[in-house]
């Protein structure tokens, strides 16, 4: 059986958890407590180094990195429909899981852990607001033509780039002016096997 350490309230932990259900696949969840300092601890730091969630064990293979799981489940459970394999359409759904490690993470992922979680003296809330603002621009813009972000049908890129937007409320970034991404949103929600936050 397929064991996820996560926490519920990560939003890295929240893109497999979605995935997972999107696949219909069983899985074990393995609370990891980041408030007590679990993930920091010598015994999780003997399967996942680095001290992150999430962290995925599917029989012999152990991955970390949200990113890098969702390739991971796509391509072994998911077939062309989660993650394609033609050329042009891989580079533009794995151009959106970058977005998600790099514009997102340092916009609304980092909004939300400066008001939810008190990392106020490692980030700089003006910066990661703008940050914000711009990849909600970009989504808007490139949502305004399209359904779902590549390949005409849901991908690992919409799970990626998903939860966090979901989440930006938390850091104070209210999404109302963004409307092809709440539209966007509304239809992910409605995806079969779609799964809310714990």
């Amino acid at each position: 059986m397929i064991k996820l350490y996560g926490h519920e309230v990560s939003g890295n932990s929240y893109k497999v958890r979605l995935l997972l259900s999107l696949l219909n696949l069983e899985y074990e969840w393995i609370k990891v407590d980041l408030l007590k300092g679990e993930h920091k601890s010598s015994e999780y730091l003997a399967i996942n180094p680095f001290g992150q969630v999430p962290l995925l064990i599917d029989g012999e293979t152990q991955l970390a990195d949200a990113q890098a799981i969702l390739v991971y489940l796509a391509r072994k459970y998911g077939g062309e429909q989660w993650l394609p394999m033609d050329a042009l359409a891989i580079a533009q759904v794995i151009r959106w899981l970058s977005t998600a490690a790099g514009e997102v993470r340092q916009g609304p992922e980092n909004a939300r852990l400066f008001y939810l979680f008190g990392a106020g003296t490692k980030i700089n809330i003006e910066r990661a607001t703008e940050k914000s603002h711009f990849i909600l621009q970009q989504l808007d813009q490139h949502l305004s033509t399209r359904t779902w972000l590549e390949c005409d049908r849901p991908t690992i890129a919409d799970v990626a780039i998903y939860p966090y937007i979901l989440l930006a409320k938390d850091g104070k970034i209210e999404l109302d002016a963004y409307s092809n991404v709440l539209t966007w949103m509304e239809r992910f929600q409605k995806l079969s096997g779609y799964v809310p936050m714990l």
